[in-house]
């Protein structure tokens, strides 16, 4: 199932992003759907990040059995 979601984005980078769009003839769907998937990857790459995810998944992981009981 898909989620919809709202961006905002000034009037200069909404204008960009269109040009991008257009001149890869691709949908702004498309367009912003890539540039989420790509930030994804980076993000993945990036072993500060995945520390940072690593601590914050155990610290919700104690929340969540602490409201369990």
């Amino acid at each position: 199932m898909a989620k919809i979601m709202t961006l905002r984005l000034d009037d200069e980078r909404a204008a960009m992003l269109e040009l991008v769009a257009r001149a890869d003839d691709r949908s702004l769907t498309d367009t912003v759907r890539d540039a989420i998937d790509l930030h994804i990857e980076e993000r993945r790459k990036d072993k500060a990040f995945k520390e940072r995810l690593r601590q914050r998944h155990g610290t919700e992981r104690t929340l969540y059995e602490r409201l369990a009981r």
